[in-house]
């Protein structure tokens, strides 16, 4: 394959970021202002498919699909994978600086439930994984719709606030990178960018669990291109396309065929590709309805005035 996608198929890529999927979920549902891909998160994909935001994929088109691992090919979230096609998968931990911690942080009582390093920790800046992987540390499933648990979840989060400095949005590495913080919630392929940096930063799943996210590759109704959104998912499915965006950005493809491509130092490093034991004790993200939804927005609205 030629390994960029002008060269590949004559499509130029302009490429818009966003903060998380709140804020894409908002923008399509004002109406596609454009878009042929976008990129969500598995319970997103979900919420999506339900407010008919997303367009089916049409299969014959994705010669590459069967570069998937046979574990991705389907999904509860998306069965027979008719809206999404998988891209990188992971896990949300804790980062930490290891000469500033004393041993392994290995429970999420370090980030929720101590003083030990106040003033020293980030949590990541979306309400429903703080409040999701509070309810881990408390013992409940994180996609409990239990009104007590997530009372109980948000009176833990605003006893601590005193101790966190902030509820970084997405930059948690880079605080962690500048010395600013000891300990930050993290996605682990944003803790592995900085560990690569500087090997007094480590990156650990806690005993509790934590959340295994999927990131799908999609098309949103409306999309302007069908056919080019086609042919970039096949392109980004190509095994050394897909070994190629997978070492740079350090997460876990679910690419079976680009993962064969990459070194034994990728493919065997715990904190991209998650321990069986690791995998059991973590959750994926459920779209629990706009009643559950509610609540978790008014409890963090709730946590962040407090």
């Amino acid at each position: 394959a030629a390994n960029s996608l002008p060269e590949a198929t004559g499509i130029d890529v302009t490429m818009d970021l966003y903060a998380d999927n709140d804020e894409l979920f908002a923008k399509l549902k004002e109406g596609n202002p454009g878009y042929d891909v976008i990129v969500p998160t598995n319970d997103f994909v979900e919420r999506m498919v339900l407010a008919k935001m997303l367009s089916p994929i049409d299969h014959a088109m994705l010669p590459n699909f069967g570069n998937l691992d046979p574990n991705f090919q389907d999904a509860a979230f998306d069965p027979g994978r008719q809206y999404s096609i998988p891209y990188m998968w992971g896990t949300i931990g804790i980062g930490y600086r290891k000469s500033r911690v004393d041993g392994v942080p290995d429970s999420w009582k370090w980030l929720y439930d101590s003083d030990e390093h106040g003033g020293r920790i980030s949590l990541l800046g979306d309400g429903l994984t703080v409040i999701q992987m509070a309810l881990k540390y408390l013992g409940h499933s994180m996609n409990t719709t239990d009104a007590a648990h997530i009372k109980a979840a948000e009176e833990l989060i605003i006893r601590q606030k005193p101790q966190i400095k902030v509820f970084a949005e997405d930059n948690g590495q880079d605080l962690l990178l500048s010395g600013e913080v000891d300990l930050c919630m993290e996605w682990n392929g944003d803790i592995l960018q900085v560990m690569a940096e500087d090997d007094d930063i480590g990156f650990v799943v806690p005993k509790e669990g934590g959340l295994l996210w999927q990131d799908s590759l999609c098309i949103p109704t409306g999309a302007p291109h069908p056919q080019n959104a086609h042919k970039f998912i096949n392109f980004i499915l190509d095994a050394e396309v897909g070994a190629e965006i997978a070492d740079y950005i350090q997460y876990a493809t679910a690419n079976a065929a680009a993962r064969e491509l990459l070194s034994d130092d990728y493919k065997n490093n715990p904190a991209i590709f998650p321990t069986d034991e690791v995998i059991a004790i973590s959750e994926p993200s459920i779209y629990k309805g706009t009643e559950h939804t509610r609540l978790i927005d008014e409890t963090w609205t709730r946590i962040q005035a407090a």
